[in-house]
């Protein structure tokens, strides 16, 4: 299972890089100023930083008492993105709706437009994290898929 300093390292770099792309292609999309993006992004960043702790720390733990691993198959990996943008959505439609002033059907369509992006951003960072930095515990694993 991952330390927490991996942890961390894990999701401030994930939300920097999906900050860099989100804010400049949700202006253009959306219509608004990139300014107004941004905070959306930040607030956003900041209670997806904290869910994404709480979250994988949770989704490991469940894995580990389950499947005795932490590695994930595809499929797994699809469940976990789905459910962690899930959750964030729930929680982000509201801030959303009340900062850009805009209803709630309005803010469940940009939500759902971040979640989506986010969903395959999360599923292929994620993807790359692990093989940059993969797990002791994954070696003779990854090592066997390679023969």
């Amino acid at each position: 299972m991952r330390k927490t300093a991996d942890r961390i390292r894990h999701a401030i770099s994930f939300e920097l890089i999906g900050l860099a792309l989100v804010a400049p292609l949700g202006a253009l999309a959306f219509g608004m100023p990139i300014a107004d993006i941004g905070v959306v992004g930040v607030a956003g960043a900041t209670l997806a930083t904290a869910w994404n702790y709480i979250y994988n720390l949770g989704f490991d733990r469940v894995m580990q008492r389950l499947t005795g691993s932490t590695q994930k198959s595809v499929a797994i990996r699809v469940l976990h993105a789905v459910m962690f943008e899930v959750g964030l959505l729930l929680a982000l439609l509201p801030m959303i709706a009340w900062y850009l002033g805009i209803s709630l059907t309005q803010a469940l369509m940009m939500d759902v437009s971040f979640a989506l992006f986010y969903m395959v951003y999360a599923f292929a960072f994620n993807w790359a994290y692990d093989r940059v930095f993969p797990l002791p515990d994954w070696q003779p694993a990854a090592q066997a898929s390679q023969s």
